[in-house]
């Protein structure tokens, strides 16, 4: 049974003011390889198809790549960073 993921408020907050869906760091997550991060923690990252304007400008690609901690019984996404391009 895969680890139920939280999202801390800091994390929330960084998806709303950069245009992250939780469905998309759930899906990063859930079907990409992670890597070691900074501090113990897990980051990985997955392109996603975007094809609409973020700040005035429209881009083709969104890179998603949440930080997050594994713990015993579920992973907790500390912060989300996002790249469009």
């Amino acid at each position: 049974m895969a680890k139920s993921i939280r999202f801390s408020g800091h994390s929330y907050e960084r998806m709303l003011r950069r245009g992250v869906l939780e469905d998309e760091v759930i899906d990063a997550i859930r079907t990409t390889r992670w890597a070691q991060a900074e501090r113990g923690r897990q980051e990985c990252g997955k392109d996603f198809a975007y094809g609409r304007a973020w700040n005035g400008k429209v881009y083709a690609t969104k890179r998603v790549r949440p930080i997050f901690v594994e713990k015993q019984h579920e992973i907790l996404v500390v912060t989300v960073y996002v790249y469009y391009f």
